[in-house]
């Protein structure tokens, strides 16, 4: 098998168990109170120092195009999960803010969550393995030569 064949091979491995591993877990997902991209938001916000972050640096980091970001922005701002506001060092840009409310909310979802990913990958993979899973998923984020 070929050098091209092989990548071919391994990228279709990836983005197949990536689906189905998905699948599970939107269909077990704990609440209602929240969608699994509403989740991803509150996840992402909840790394950053204060909780929060520019809109254009959050897109980054979510699966979603930057149309639905806003519209699903401006759902959690509706529900008072966060908060945006004109970013002071640049009136072009807007920064989103998770309240209280909005950690208080994702803490319970993520303890819940975080069990079923624990069922699912954990109960599927090796700590070992879950370790090497890790490394190379970072390595495949940081692109060539890195």
């Amino acid at each position: 098998m070929g050098e091209h064949a092989t990548a071919v091979e391994a990228w279709e491995a990836l983005f197949r168990a990536q689906v189905a591993v998905l699948r599970d877990l939107h269909r077990e997902f704990p609440t209602d109170a929240l969608s699994l991209n509403e989740y991803d938001v509150l996840f992402n916000l909840s790394r950053q120092p204060d909780r929060r972050a520019r809109i254009r640096d959050l897109n980054r980091q979510l699966l979603l195009t930057q149309p639905s970001v806003s519209r699903l922005l401006d759902r959690l701002a509706a529900r008072a999960l966060i908060t945006k506001t004109g970013d002071p060092d640049d009136r072009r840009g807007t920064i989103v803010q998770m309240t209280d409310a909005g950690f208080d909310l994702y803490v319970r979802v993520a303890q819940q969550h975080a069990k079923a990913i624990q069922e699912r990958v954990g109960g599927t993979l090796s700590p070992a393995e879950l370790t090497q899973l890790a490394r190379l998923s970072d390595k495949l984020r940081s692109g060539p030569g890195a």
